[in-house]
């Protein structure tokens, strides 16, 4: 698996680009992927098509979209860029309006950029790192704080007095294309499991709004987006919507809601 400070040198980065609204930003971080030969241009107007689809579901937290869509032949290698607008523009989302930071994804499969995705959402969710982020004066100045972080997840620790086994409980984290904002979520859920000595006994499982409904009967919970919880509607378990995606103080009460607790 990649780390995030290979799938986004400071080429990928783009530092108060001026912007007329969200199309033009996914635009831009669009075409700085095809800049890098990350992908075809085709892979730009698929990322448009996946927020006129689905709803700007992708503003994962506030101020903050992850741009992405389904891997395809469009996507030559596995890469990111980063976007920093001059002047925030509005997705349309109920409460993470507007947006300053663009990032987008472009990944051949699931697994090449779970790590990555993993140290984003940290990043994101440190409010001191968010901040050095936001105000990296160069490409190279953002670069180094990605490369000066540590790019791996704590272990989980079993629940004291507990046996070690299998996960006896499934949460399912679901976006529209299962390969970006839903792996942002399970990685949020997964420190807060961490931090609960809970790891061991609930399994998190990134996921897309189709497979979601057939692998519902499965889990004790969906964990989505407001926009993605209309998708599905009634799938038979209880879906917990979740604003910020980077949040673990708004996942730890989802999860305090889903276990009574």
């Amino acid at each position: 698996m990649s780390a995030l400070s290979d799938l986004l040198p400071s080429e990928a980065v783009r530092l108060d680009v001026l912007v007329a609204d969200w199309k033009e930003a996914v635009r831009d971080a669009g075409e700085v992927l095809v800049a890098t030969g990350v992908t075809t241009a085709d892979y730009t107007a698929e990322m448009i098509r996946n927020v006129e689809e689905n709803g700007p579901y992708i503003v994962v937290a506030p101020g903050f979209a992850f741009a992405h869509a389904r891997p395809s032949p469009a996507v030559l290698r596995t890469g990111m860029s980063w976007l920093r607008l001059a002047r925030p523009v509005d997705f349309g989302h109920e409460t993470n309006d507007p947006v300053d930071l663009v990032v987008a994804l472009a990944a051949r499969d699931a697994a090449e950029h779970t790590a990555a995705m993993a140290s984003l959402a940290r990043l994101l969710g440190d409010p001191e790192t968010s901040r050095a982020l936001h105000e990296a004066p160069t490409p190279e100045a953002l670069h180094a704080v990605l490369a000066g972080q540590q790019e791996v997840r704590t272990p989980g620790r079993a629940a004291p007095g507990a046996s070690a086994g299998p996960a006896v409980h499934k949460i399912l984290t679901v976006c529209g294309n299962g390969v970006g904002t839903s792996l942002f979520l399970k990685n949020t859920l997964e420190q807060v499991l961490d931090r609960w000595n809970w790891s061991k006994y609930v399994n998190v499982e990134a996921t897309d709004t189709i497979s979601a409904k057939g692998k519902a009967s499965e889990a004790v919970a969906i964990l989505t987006s407001r926009e993605i919880a209309r998708t599905l509607g009634d799938v038979g378990v209880p879906v917990k919507v979740v604003e910020d995606f980077t949040s673990t103080a708004e996942v730890d009460g989802v999860l305090r809601d889903t276990y009574d607790v």
